[in-house]
This record gives C-alpha cells, structure tokens and sequence, in this order.
C-alpha cells in the first residue's frame, strides 16, 4: 500500500473512521447482549465508568502510540518492550484480532442474511419460523462468510481513502439516522417508560467479578481497545492534528451509539415481553419476532437490519486490515497477503460458522480479555518506558500543568493497575 492511500482526507474522516471503527456490532450486536446477560442496568453504569475513568484515557494512549510509530500493532510493541519480547507480543495481538475477526465475520454473516431474508420475506409468524431455520443452516451461513471475507479484502485493496474512510463517510450518518427514526418507534409503544423505569433500577446484587470483568471488557470492546485496531488507525493522521480532540469525539460518539442502540432495543424488547438474556444470538432470535409485532414493522426491521449490516462491514473491514497492516511492514506484496489471509480466514470461520454456540466463549476470551490485556500492555509500556517524555509531549504539546501531570499519574498507575485487579480477579474467579 502506497503512502497516499494511508493518510485521512481531513480530520473529519478521520473521526467518522475512528467512530466507525468502533462502533459496529460491539455496539448494536454486542453490546444488548451483554447487559442482559451481565447485570442489566447495573452494567451498563459500570460500563459508562469504565469508559469515561479508563477507557478514554488508554484510547489517549493506544492513539499516541499508533500515531507515534506509525506502522502498526508489530512495531508499536517492539518499540515498547525490545525487538524479541515486542514482537512476540505484537504477533500474539495481530493473531488475537484474526481469530476474533474469523467469528465476527460469521456473526456479520448472519446479518446480511437477516437483512436480506428480512427484505424479500418481512416479518410474520411463518417468516420468523423459517428464517430460524435458515439461519440455522451452517452451510448457507457459512457461504455467505466467504463472500464477506472476500468483499471486504476487495475493500482493504483499495487503500485507506478510497476504502473505508470513504463508506465511513456514507454509513455512519445514514446509521444515526436510522437510529434515531427507530427511538421514537420505540419510545410510542405502550407502556415504554413504564418498563424503562423498572429495567433502570440497577441491582447491584447481580454484580460480582464476572460482570465488573464483562462491564469493563465491553468498554474496551466498543471501542476499539487492545492494542491493535487504535494503534492502526491512529497511524494514518497527520502529524499536525490534535489527538485529544479526535479521541474525545471518537469515544463521544462510541458511547453515544451504544446508548443510542439501547434506547430502541430495550424498550421494544420489554414492552414485548422478550428476554434481554438471550446471548449472543439476541438480535437474530428476537429482533424479527419483535419487528412483526410493531405496526409496519417489516419496513422498520428492514430498516434498522440494512444500517446493521453496513456498520458490521464497517467493522469487519477494520478487523481484517488490522493485522494487514500491520505484517506489510515486512515488504510482503499485499495482494498475496491479501489471498493468503482470506484463506487464512475461510478455515478459522469454520468452528464458529458450524458450532455457533461457542462465538459466546470466543467473544468472553478473545473480544473481552484480550482487548484488556493488550491495552494494559501498551499502557504500561509507553507510560512507564524509557520514551515517556516523547508521548507526553505528543499528546500535551510541551504543556505541563497540574492538570496534565494529574493525567499522566492517572495514565501511570491507575489505568494499568485497575485493570491488573479486574483481569486477576476474573481469573481467579473462573478457575476457582
């Protein structure tokens, strides 16, 4: 990939990119699932926390690093920890992303299939019955994974402008939008606020190391965390922007999604009736059961299933380009890495295409401990390697003030300790 294709257009397509990025499923798949398995809406306050007190200030330092070394998830850790150690920790990374990337692209799979099903066959008692039938088919599911896996290098092909800044650009206002249509459905049906009211009312009781583990692991999720999707993209601004500013949009509007998403889905789910707790299989159990009962529900599932879909390419694009990224560094000619990797991808969607059941147990390990791990890694690298001047002048620009120190401190030892507790915890709570 040539150096004009890997730099933003303007700042502007910069942040939709960011927001792009990470947004997708995290949010509209991911995101429900987990608060219905993990707490209800005391997860989700431990997931605005964990955003505001940890996940943004170790996005201010992923895109730092990215931005800084400029090359992807392979040289930021070997300018971190040494070229042996960093570099068997950037490829442990990069083959985390692959592996979390083969089963995203089943669970995108199922999304255009609901889309299109959706469209041509809309929501009735007989439809639902038959698209869980054909949503059940691991071979059709399996194809359509192919197809994906292969649209998507066809997009990384084109470079950064022409790819996915450019459908960046198109598909994540037409996705608010949507979005915000299908609130004000929700919020008309009967007894909407009723319901909300009871599902806000936090039990706390429900909380214990798992759950603060899950809370924590999907804010580093949503957002694109773990030391490698941030690290890439970050890479491409210009050395003149101000990375403060795009993070603080970049988690505004990744948060603002996630709430945005909970603000139609929750409602409709509980006025309904519906379970909150079904897993990961919740929006393609429930949503075309809920959309045939809401008045010109076909036209409103078919709706919000295409802005769906467009935001899981989206993101399953970024996924794919990551560990591309971040390997060309190694002068391997992109067009064979790019057939090399689809292949790659084609075996490794196998299981999860087959054995749906286990994207839940791969979602747990490689979309929520491995994000935190690998964040906390580049965290305590940067923060307390021998360079830490050179980021702290990156992101303040030569100021120093309390207010900058206290950012520092809190980047130096908070963040990395905090999550240190958690993951310890959630270990030992699994193995005990």
């Amino acid at each position: 990939m040539s150096s004009s294709k890997n730099k933003y257009s303007s700042q502007l397509g910069a942040i939709l990119t960011m927001v792009g990025v990470a947004v997708g499923l995290g949010n509209v798949w991911r995101f429900p699932y987990m608060m219905g398995n993990y707490g209800g809406s005391a997860f989700l306050l431990l997931y605005l926390g964990f955003t505001l007190v940890l996940a943004f200030p170790a996005l201010l330092t992923e895109m730092a690093l990215g931005k800084k070394t400029g090359e992807g998830t392979l040289t930021a850790y070997e300018s971190l920890f040494g070229n042996r150690f960093g570099k068997a920790l950037g490829y442990l990374f990069v083959g985390v992303v692959t592996i979390a990337g083969s089963y995203y692209a089943v669970v995108v799979a199922n999304v255009f299939f609901s889309t299109g099903f959706s469209i041509v066959k809309g929501f009735s008692n007989s439809t639902t019955a038959q698209h869980q039938e054909l949503l059940g088919n691991s071979t059709l599911q399996y194809g359509i994974t192919l197809l994906l896996i292969v649209i998507s290098l066809f997009v990384i092909d084109k470079g950064l402008k022409k790819g996915i800044e450019r459908i960046s650009k198109i598909i994540m206002p037409f996705f608010l939008l949507v979005i915000l249509y299908l609130i004000i459905h929700a919020w008309l049906l009967p007894d909407a606020l009723t319901n909300v009211k009871q599902f806000l009312t936090p039990n706390f009781d429900a909380i214990g190391s798992t759950e603060v583990f899950a809370a924590l692991g999907q804010a580093f999720f949503s957002i694109g965390l773990g030391g490698t999707f941030v690290i890439v993209y970050s890479a491409f601004i210009e050395k003149e922007k101000d990375i403060p500013r795009i993070a603080i949009l970049t988690s505004l509007g990744d948060l603002g999604s996630s709430l945005l998403v909970s603000l139609f889905l929750v409602p409709s789910i509980l006025v309904l009736g519906m379970q909150m707790n079904a897993g990961p299989s919740l929006i393609f159990n429930t949503l075309p059961e809920l959309f045939s009962t809401l008045p010109a529900g076909r036209w409103i599932g078919s709706l919000f299933l295409i802005a769906l879909s467009l935001v899981a390419f989206l993101s399953l694009i970024a996924a794919f380009q990551v560990p591309i990224i971040s390997v060309v560094r190694n002068k391997i000619p992109t067009r064979k890495l790019l057939i090399a990797f689809g292949i790659l991808q084609a075996i490794l969607a196998m299981p999860s295409a087959f054995y749906p059941e286990i994207i839940g147990v791969l979602d747990l390990i490689f979309g929520s401990g491995m994000q935190v791990f690998g964040s906390m890694l580049a965290v305590i690298g940067m923060w307390w390697g021998s360079k830490k001047g050179n980021y702290t002048k990156l992101l303040f620009k030569n100021k120093s003030n309390g207010f900058t120190n206290a950012i520092v401190f809190w980047l130096r030892w908070i963040v990395p300790g905090t999550l240190l507790v958690v993951l310890i915890g959630y270990i030992y709570n699994s193995i005990t």
